[in-house]
């Protein structure tokens, strides 16, 4: 069986694509403020580069914020027309949470701009604190009181070294644990505004 795995929200934009939970194509790159032009170029490069029908996509996952607000749009939208059209389900999940560390407690972290940022922690499967937006200097704070936790997305806002990884990875681990939209129209993409 064949999954899609869809992200924009961010600077980078990820796709993955397996076939019984194995990754066969992917791709992993820098998108800022293009995901509209790229997203279908890519998917299309991958199912023509790896000969597969696009029909054949048996089920969706894909990020739906927080994040950039056009970015976080792109991947929904296309995740929900293909859904649509091709009468399967999705799986949407936290942008933030797919850049965690499966295996490691993780605190994940988007710019949210205005001295601001996305953030929230996961073990595992586990929940630790809900996306949340928080002003940088608390983060900051957040962080130190918790130096046993990784450190995964943007992060060079705090100052702080980046080090970027695909979350194509954790979607393909947390898919078993993800609940199916009971309605692919009424996904709705994840804003927080408000601190």
């Amino acid at each position: 069986m064949y999954t899609l795995y869809l992200d924009s929200s961010d600077k980078n934009m990820s796709i993955g694509i397996t076939k019984d939970n194995v990754l066969i194509a992917h791709f992993h790159g820098k998108a800022w403020q293009k995901q509209s032009e790229l997203m279908t170029k890519v998917l299309d490069d991958l199912f023509f580069d790896n000969k597969i029908n696009p029909k054949n996509i048996k089920e969706i996952v894909v990020g739906i914020g927080p994040g950039s607000y056009t970015g976080v749009r792109i991947a929904l939208t296309i995740a929900k027309v293909f859904a649509f059209s091709l009468n399967i389900p999705i799986y949407p999940i936290s942008s933030l949470r797919l850049l965690a560390d499966f295996d490691k407690p993780s605190i994940c972290i988007i710019n949210a701009r205005s001295e601001r940022s996305y953030v929230g922690v996961y073990n595992k499967e586990e929940i630790i604190l809900n996306d949340s937006i928080i002003k940088n200097e608390q983060v900051l704070t957040y962080i130190k009181e918790h130096p046993e936790f990784i450190l995964r997305g943007d992060i060079l806002h705090l100052g702080m070294k980046q080090e970027v990884k695909s979350p194509i990875e954790t979607m393909i681990k947390l898919r078993p644990f993800l609940k199916e939209a009971e309605d692919i129209l009424t996904i709705k993409p994840c804003y927080m505004k408000e601190l």
